[in-house]
């Protein structure tokens, strides 16, 4: 007859809970009880099965993951985290693309919902009624994004852009353009409000140039603004914003760093690909997403979803490249002598 988990708990000498738990939930189980139980298992040639879990448990064995957009990079790391976490804790993954549709979300929560145990958000672009008026009964983990009462991961973006000017200022520049993303992005409201609260501290003059969409094509709109702004170096919301910027500067025979210096967010694996490479504020992102998941699963074990919920938050790091370098020694010609705020996008 086949193994059973019976089988194991008595060869590891634990319990049949801690067997479940070691081969669902890793990251809850002592590692050094995790081994045993997994030598055990090995040993006796035990396959767990899902099915009969499900029936006992209640559970699916499947997560959910809702993303604004698979195309940019950044949330394709973030999916990889997501995964190997998942698939760590033998859990299946439906994967969701609103395609930067907030509208989207609420209706993805609510198809989801009935097909898997827990869900993690990331980057909602939804108000916070919205999500709240959802109605889901799954477990819900947000990242990039901040509401009372919900479980969340985000990054320290304020301190991300603290870094990004006073390494701008350190080269002298003195007028700094900021590519904002969108409105509705948690992430972007925390960048400016730490590029507002830095620009203070180092006496950088910071304009706004307004609101673009979060993708290549956004940084080529964007570029002739900021050259008309008068700023010495530009700030895009995120790195393919930023890799939009370049391609147009570039058409334009702008010399970067040299005339202009560029800096983006999020350090996805073409920026450091680009001539010249790009200075980026490195986010985290398969950590998050690892993160995230370790936290659903650990909501789901303790059935403590409504619970006072926890927060983890994550360091963003500078990564210095060639895109930015001393300030020209002229700066740019300001249009009217005043900031500039750009169309919305």
């Amino acid at each position: 007859m086949a193994p059973t988990i019976r089988d194991v708990a008595s060869a590891a000498g634990v319990s049949q809970s801690t067997v479940s738990r070691a081969l669902s939930m890793p990251e809850l189980v002592n590692p050094a009880t995790r081994a045993r139980v997994l030598e055990a298992a090995g040993r006796l040639g035990y396959q767990p099965n899902r099915a009969a879990r499900g029936l006992i448990t209640g559970r699916t064995g499947n997560l959910g993951l809702i993303v604004p957009d698979l195309s940019n990079p950044f949330f394709s790391s973030v999916v990889k985290g997501v995964q190997a976490a998942a698939r760590g804790a033998d859990y299946s993954l439906f994967i969701a693309d609103t395609d930067e549709e907030a509208s989207a979300e609420v209706e993805l929560l609510r198809a989801l919902n009935r097909q898997v145990d827990g869900i993690v958000l990331c980057s909602p672009r939804s108000p916070d009624d919205d999500l709240a008026r959802a109605g889901v009964d799954s477990s819900v983990v947000l990242m990039n994004r901040r509401i009372e009462g919900r479980p969340s991961v985000t990054v320290d973006n304020a301190d991300g852009m603290r870094q990004a000017v006073e390494h701008l200022s350190a080269l002298g520049h003195r007028r700094i353009a900021y590519v904002a993303g969108p409105r509705t992005s948690w992430s972007n409201s925390q960048r400016e409000r730490g590029l507002h609260q830095s620009a203070e501290d180092t006496g950088s003059d910071l304009v706004h140039l307004g609101h673009f969409p979060p993708r290549f094509e956004g940084g080529v709109a964007a570029a002739d603004l900021a050259l008309a702004s008068g700023a010495t170096a530009v700030i895009a919301y995120n790195d393919v914003v930023a890799l939009g910027l370049l391609s147009r500067l570039g058409a334009r025979q702008v010399s970067v760093p040299d005339e202009i210096s560029v800096l983006g967010c999020d350090d996805i694996s073409m920026s450091a690909m680009t001539h010249p490479a790009l200075t980026t504020v490195s986010i985290p992102k398969w950590e998050a997403g690892r993160a995230a998941v370790v936290l659903l699963l650990s909501l789901l074990a303790e059935g403590t979803a409504e619970s006072p919920a926890p927060d983890r938050e994550l360091s963003a790091q500078l990564i210095v490249r060639a895109t930015t370098g001393v300030a020209p020694a002229t700066s740019r010609p300001v249009p009217g002598g005043h900031s500039m705020k750009g169309p919305t996008g």
